[in-house]
């Protein structure tokens, strides 16, 4: 039974980039937000356990793409960005520029940025991917550590790069 008075279902897990909060209507997975601490109760749904189990394959290095139900909210613009950011494949990386050049206005390069840090699915929507134009690791709403250490764990980056040891 949901105690949750009508909010929702939610679920917390211990990841390697810290706590992640995720969320579920009842009808799909719809965010994964970084927490700093577990600070509130689990009511958790079969979209959030499914995530949950895929998540930790992932982190496992046992799972390279997802298959969650997601239910995203958001605007036309944004989802057209968050949808082609499903297309960047697991250890690979793509400019804010060849996003832009993607979905089609080569002009939107800072409302695509601005698109990718509202993301409410990071990691299941790869926005970590997206990275600028010299190769620079450039703003990530989790932090920049954590952008790069799921870059690091894709492969993307040499473990040793930017200093942080893992």
């Amino acid at each position: 039974m949901n105690d949750n008075k009508g909010n929702g279902f939610q679920s917390f897990y211990q990841s390697p980039v810290g706590w992640l909060k995720l969320t579920s209507s009842g009808n799909g997975l719809t965010g994964i937000w970084f927490c700093e601490s577990r600070d509130e109760k689990d009511f958790p749904d079969e979209f959030t356990g499914r995530a949950e189990k895929q998540l930790k394959e992932y982190f496992d290095k046992k799972r390279i793409q997802f298959d969650l139900p997601l239910e995203i909210t958001g605007t036309g613009f944004q989802k057209k960005v968050w949808l082609e950011l499903l297309h960047i494949p697991f250890g690979k990386t793509l400019s804010y520029l060849e996003l832009s050049k993607r979905i089609g206005n080569v002009k939107a390069i800072r409302a695509v940025g601005h698109a990718n840090g509202q993301n409410p699915l990071p990691i299941v929507i790869p926005c970590h991917r997206v990275i600028g134009s010299d190769g620079s690791l450039t703003g990530y709403g989790g932090g920049l550590w954590r952008k790069e250490w799921l870059l690091k764990h894709e492969g993307v980056l040499p473990q040793q790069e930017f200093g942080f040891d893992f």
